[in-house]
């Protein structure tokens, strides 16, 4: 959980001093270099038989669902988590490559007692990792994976069956189309996008297939990128963390729209006609008015985390909107919407949960949800999504071997000296990643030479000490 430790103005000034850490769950489930001390094939097998375990309940038969993305080592962990649950008693189902809110999608429409996704997101080829979801298509909470953790630690030879109750594997070949059949139904009924110029960056990633067969199937005039995965090219120069390659290929083909997804397509970036980047903060505001306009938005604001820009929060008070922070992670994000009762949520980062169509970030469902606002509107993408002027930000990553920087005496005390200096002005959000060894420093404040100072002083700090 994310740990609060001091907030002078709780709308303006967060310090965030990390997670508390599971020994194998991050943000995001497990992640971590395939074959790396942490990610192997013995702890697939043997998250397949915990978490079997914990999710067996009555006497039918049992079944799972495991997507992947298109990293080499997914094949690997693939087979090691099929054996894991088949020696529990669970019946495998295999999609192959798929994004990760249809494997959440899929658990639900199939009936199953878990789903799996393989996947290290936006990171590299050679990391990956395990996310998991609910028989309702819900990641699991904190409690679900403290129970699973705990039976990777003790010995599951008792939950071991034999003969007939050993599960077996299938093959569902019809999965992409379900998902995109699903994908399309999110629109109005008889929606369309014929004279709509769409670049789509599928980042070499799971969406690779699903995303231009939807847009086309829609009447977009489709381009495309990054749609050759060879099982390790895999966000490599491509996709929403790395969308140079859109915002040129926008402006040569005159598109009117650019679609960047990242490896698990649970995430967008929008490129605007002109070739600029648009955000997921941008987005949400975007989205958040087009819903009020028509009477959906749920909740009377939108739901965000400590890392959203304050110009964010600051528009949607203007138009007597709320934005609620939580941590770091979509999960919270969906957490927080549920028992607020909102519909529009996500990370600046391009996770957008909108929670009367999916139960996990949707990067497609929501790039279709932003063009049936621009076709609405008849108005360019540049107009009708930036909505708001942002406060000066700045992200800073650095990168430790061991141990806890930010328990540090010398890092305390640089937090501190900036907290300070900021004042009432701004807000900074250090905190450790629960995805890969890195302490994000983030700080805003509308004196943006101020905010780069505050910054590169504590990032100076945790580099020497880290």
């Amino acid at each position: 959980m994310l740990v609060q430790l001091f907030a002078r103005n709780e709308r303006t000034c967060w310090l965030a001093w990390g997670h508390m850490k599971k020994k194998y769950f991050g943000t995001d489930g497990i992640r971590g270099l395939a074959n790396g001390h942490k990610l192997t094939s013995e702890l697939a097998l043997k998250v397949g038989q915990a978490a079997g375990t914990v999710f067996q309940n009555g006497m039918h038969r049992h079944r799972v669902v495991i997507g992947k993305d298109t990293r080499r080592s997914g094949y690997m962990i693939e087979y090691a988590l099929t054996a894991g649950f088949n020696s529990v008693g669970m019946d495998v189902f295999l999609l192959g490559p798929m994004p990760t809110p249809a494997v959440a999608m899929l658990t639900r429409s199939l009936r199953a007692d878990l789903g799996v996704m393989i996947s290290a997101s936006h990171n590299p080829y050679d990391d990956n990792g395990i996310k998991l979801f609910q028989p309702d298509g819900f990641k699991l909470t904190d409690e679900m994976e403290s129970e699973i953790e705990a039976l990777l630690n003790s010995d599951l030879a008792d939950e071991l069956v034999r003969g007939r109750e050993i599960g077996r594997a299938h093959r569902i070949e019809e999965a992409r189309g379900r998902y995109s059949e699903y994908a399309k139904r999110t629109l109005p009924r008889l929606t369309e996008f014929s004279g709509l110029r769409v670049v789509v960056d599928c980042a070499n990633g799971a969406a690779y297939k699903s995303a231009p067969e939807v847009l086309w199937e829609l009447g977009a005039e489709v381009i495309t990128i990054g749609v050759s995965p060879d099982g390790y090219n895999i966000n490599e120069g491509c996709g929403s963390t790395a969308p140079h390659l859109l915002q040129q290929k926008v402006r040569e083909t005159r598109a009117d729209i650019g679609i960047a997804l990242d490896g698990d397509a649970d995430r967008v970036v929008i490129v605007d006609e002109k070739g600029d980047i648009i955000d997921g903060d941008q987005l949400m505001a975007a989205l958040a008015m087009f819903w009020q306009e028509q009477g959906k938005l749920k909740g009377e604001g939108v739901v965000a985390t400590v890392m959203s820009n304050l110009g964010l929060e600051r528009y949607l008070n203007s138009r007597d909107l709320s934005l609620e922070r939580t941590q770091v992670g979509d999960r919270y994000v969906l957490e927080r919407m549920r028992e607020g009762g909102f519909n529009l949520g996500g990370e600046q980062s391009g996770h957008i949960i909108l929670s009367d169509h999916t139960t996990t970030g949707d990067g497609l469902v929501s790039a279709l949800q932003i063009m049936a606002l621009i076709q609405t509107k008849d108005k360019p993408v540049s107009e009708v999504c930036r909505l708001f002027d942002t406060v000066p930000q700045l992200l800073t990553n650095v990168r430790y071997e061991s141990g806890a920087p930010l328990e540090n005496i010398l890092v305390k005390q640089a937090i501190a000296a900036g907290e300070e200096k900021m004042g009432d002005s701004g807000r900074l959000v250090i905190r450790a990643s629960g995805t890969e060894p890195l302490i994000r420093v983030m700080g805003e404040c509308d004196d943006e030479k101020l905010v780069n100072d505050v910054v590169g002083d504590i990032a100076d700090v945790i580099q020497q000490v880290a």
